[in-house]
């Protein structure tokens, strides 16, 4: 197979959440002196993009990001390593995890997987993840973004005492706070104090991305 024969099917085997076949030709092209950059690039990241284009549609639902996003896991797993080497710039680190009381992960693990995908460094703290550990991982991995997520009602209001904490620890201002989960809406986000909401996980990169770039212009002014 030619490069461009092997950027081609990376797309389309990405796209229908082809696992197995996706590591084989990401493999092979790594094989045939392909840079690990166009691999990402070129079909992966695209690929993606088309998925969540499709989810925001209606096109494509949940299972068919949740497949997509694990066979491009599998992936960046072979290619985090030799990106590492080239020293590639990453867009920002995000900070991600469920708060307190909750245990729900797979809406979470989705958005990390789209965000790595998207060039993010991910910090996953895990789920039930309390206020403390929130504000000693941002002292220790200065992040961009701070992403939390909630999936029960119960558990919202963890999103208000996180940023509390964060503000205790005068580091609030260091850092973007992005909110999500299913029950969790855009008045609740603002409502808590949180600089970004999305709904899914397509939003989330996408958003984060707009947030990223409007602080950094506005440090440069």
């Amino acid at each position: 197979m030619t490069s461009e024969e092997i950027l081609k099917a990376l797309y389309e085997e990405t796209m229908v959440g082809n696992a197995p076949k996706v590591l084989e030709l990401t493999n092979q092209g790594i094989a045939d002196g392909m840079t690990p950059d166009s691999i990402l690039f070129e079909a992966l990241i695209p690929s993606l993009e088309e998925v969540g284009a499709r989810f925001e549609r209606g096109d494509f639902f949940v299972p068919e990001m949740l497949i997509a996003g694990r066979a491009m896991a599998g992936a960046l797993n072979v290619l985090r390593p030799l990106l590492a080497d080239t020293g590639a710039e990453t867009v920002g680190t995000f900070l991600m995890g469920t708060v307190k009381g909750d245990v729900h992960d797979i809406g979470k693990n989705l958005v990390n997987i789209m965000l790595e995908g998207a060039g993010f460094q991910v910090i996953d703290l895990g789920v039930q993840v309390p206020p403390e550990k929130f504000v000693e991982a941002v002292k220790e991995h200065k992040p961009d973004i701070v992403g939390m997520s909630a999936f029960l009602t119960t558990t919202m209001p963890m999103f208000k005492v996180n940023i509390h904490e964060l503000t205790k620890a005068g580091m609030r201002d260091d850092v973007i706070v992005m909110v999500g989960g299913a029950p969790v809406t855009q008045e609740y986000a603002d409502a808590v104090g949180a600089d970004g909401y999305a709904s899914d996980a397509s939003t989330a990169v996408r958003k984060a991305k707009e947030l990223i770039q409007a602080k950094r212009q506005l440090a440069k002014a």
